[in-house]
């Protein structure tokens, strides 16, 4: 199975930390933000690895480039203009091919199993949901048994992780789209699949959260809440 990893997002709510540096390789723990993920996926058995970028791509190329000890061919979809999501995948799908591929954001941190993700679907997608954060209380999807739900009480937020069939975009025109539209459009088809995975997740969206990740794995201990670490700063 190849991977695609979303890359291109220009970080605003990162400040003066992503002004020079793309937020994919803002150091936690010693190492880019990045190489932690492509180190999960080499251990998950993934080789082929396709990266979208756009703010400060350069720099991301130059990053890949000299991962030659993690045995990955990368394959970079440059965006001139960031295409959101659902633009930026379809833009990447000549790279990616015709049979269903890990699509991860690369600005969050999950010790979720990757190797555990279906290597064929029954549908469209296969999304791993995580319960809510501070930051997102109302969350994204529901869940009823393995199908996932536009709209459910209690809902789960979408970690980032999943698995995508390229027939997701069948129809799309080339552009700027977001991708959750076409996904709850193939979840009141029943296209959806999904599970809950309540193990250690962060969105890495603001410095606040940066520092939460580094502080994890510095002492391997679970992670501090925003509201804690906030208030420690």
């Amino acid at each position: 199975m190849k991977a695609m990893v979303l890359a291109a997002g220009r970080g605003e709510r990162m400040g003066a930390l992503t002004e020079h540096c793309p937020k994919p390789l803002l150091a936690v723990a010693g190492k880019p933000l990045l190489r932690h993920l492509l180190e999960r996926l080499a251990g998950a058995g993934i080789r082929e690895v396709v990266i979208n970028t756009s703010y400060l791509g350069d720099q991301v190329a130059d990053f890949l480039a000299r991962q030659t000890d993690l045995d990955m061919h990368f394959a970079i979809s440059p965006e001139p203009e960031r295409l959101e999501t659902g633009g930026g995948i379809q833009n990447a799908l000549p790279l990616l091919g015709d049979a269903p591929f890990l699509l991860v954001n690369s600005d969050v941190w999950c010790d979720y199993p990757l190797q555990r993700l279906p290597q064929a679907l029954t549908g469209l997608a296969h999304l791993v949901l995580v319960n809510n954060p501070e930051h997102h209380p109302q969350g994204d999807f529901g869940l009823q048994g393995d199908r996932v739900l536009a709209q459910a009480d209690p809902g789960y937020t979408f970690s980032g992780i999943s698995v995508i069939h390229p027939a997701l975009f069948a129809g799309c025109s080339p552009g700027r789209f977001p991708l959750a539209p076409l996904l709850r459009e193939a979840m009141a088809q029943g296209q959806v699949q999904g599970e809950l995975y309540s193990g250690q997740w962060v969105d890495v969206g603001t410095p606040q959260r940066l520092a939460v990740v580094e502080r994890m794995l510095e002492s391997r201990t679970e992670p501090m809440t925003e509201q804690q670490q906030e208030h420690k700063s």
